[in-house]
């Protein structure tokens, strides 16, 4: 019977921790496959399609499809064998060898079993650039025989750090902050402002559509969608245009930290990128953090908007991110922003408390299901 043999690698170095670690990626498994602890990796059952699922699982450095096997030279020799694809010309066998009590070392195995194949199958040893690698990890009490192998994510477990509550617009950024605020083991709240007066259904359906591509990461995920006309209408009111985004983001951080406190969530997610727009100098961001009682947290701080647009596409977001979608924060704003915004200036003009607390009272909460 097959297995996935799942292996990790930051946890690895979590010295005492590394089981609370473990039990966490374990866990969030669990929610569509049985799988146990072993020393080193975690026996996953099989099941077909279980691979697109395992490469979407943070805290996987990568996997193998195989089969577990007695501590036995000829049934090792029988699983190698059945690994094999149909079809190939040239192979290698990769053996590690944690059980050092076995009699053969690494060295001997791969060629024990490379004998066998080559004997049974009349096709050649490749150690550079074979057609197909045959892995044999070699136990405590079993050994593990595997030639499908996939790559992770990496990182850390979600939920292992904490949960977080993550901004969330209609473009490219902000879901891939998330992702990766996921993949650093945060359990990601989602949170969309929309001014119902401008946006179309097709905004609420797009924003629906991020928040479950993310699911597929972190599994179940809660996503809050805050009416923000009735603030931004007050910010319209009394504030000058050059400063209205600063103030409305400004804004939507000191809602997000209301959800957070209803959340007991840690830190709040945007998906800014310095100096790629007006609102993401070093000055305004200064300004707009400040309002936030957490700990503000940028996953691409440091990333070009190639590298961003690259990782929105290697995780899916990015064709749903590029369908058109009206944004408020671009409403009744100046043609060129303040981009030195002063804070003093700023919280002169700011007295939306009860707004804000209204806004979020009014907000519509959507579990989103894997």
């Amino acid at each position: 019977m097959e297995i996935c043999i799942v292996h990790y690698g930051e946890i690895g170095v979590k010295g005492k921790n590394r089981i609370f670690f473990e039990k966490k990626l374990v866990e969030n498994i669990s929610r569509f496959a049985k799988a146990k602890r072993r020393f080193g990796w975690i026996e996953v059952e099989y099941r077909e399609g279980i691979e697109d699922k395992l490469r979407k699982v943070p805290g996987i450095r990568y996997f193998g499809v195989g089969f577990k096997t007695e501590l036995d030279l000829s049934a090792i020799e029988s699983a190698v064998l059945k690994a094999l694809p149909e079809n190939f010309e040239t192979f290698k066998i990769s053996t590690s060898r944690r059980n050092k009590k076995f009699p053969l070392n690494s060295v001997e195995i791969n060629k024990e079993l490379g004998s066998v194949v080559v004997k049974k199958t009349g096709k050649k040893v490749d150690l550079e650039n074979p057609d197909v690698t045959v892995w044999v990890e070699i136990g405590e009490n079993f050994a593990l025989v595997y030639s499908k192998r996939f790559e992770g994510i990496g990182g850390l477990p979600v939920g292992s750090a904490g949960k977080v509550v993550s901004l969330v617009s209609g473009g490219i950024d902000s879901p891939v902050a998330s992702f990766l605020a996921m993949k650093r083991g945060c359990e990601v709240v989602v949170v969309h402002f929309f001014n119902k007066t401008l946006h179309s259904p097709e905004v609420r359906k797009k924003i629906l559509k991020l928040a479950e591509k993310l699911a597929e990461y972190q599994g179940d995920l809660k996503l809050y969608m805050i009416p923000f006309e009735d603030v931004q209408m007050e910010i319209i009111r009394i504030v000058p245009p050059k400063l209205r985004m600063v103030v409305y983001r400004r804004s939507m951080v000191r809602m997000a930290n209301l959800i957070a406190e209803k959340e007991g969530a840690k830190a709040i997610v945007t998906g800014d990128n310095i100096s790629q727009v007006a609102s993401q100098t070093l000055d305004n961001l200064n300004v707009i953090y400040s309002a936030s009682k957490l700990a503000v947290l940028p996953p691409l701080l440091g990333f070009d908007k190639e590298e961003i647009i690259s990782l929105a596409k290697k995780i899916g977001t990015y064709e749903i991110s590029i369908l058109p979608y009206e944004d408020c924060c671009s409403l009744m704003v100046a043609k060129h922003p303040e981009t030195r915004a002063n804070l003093e200036l700023i919280e002169e003009f700011e007295e939306f408390e009860e707004l804000e607390k209204n806004a979020v009272e009014k907000g519509e909460i959507i579990e989103i299901h894997s």
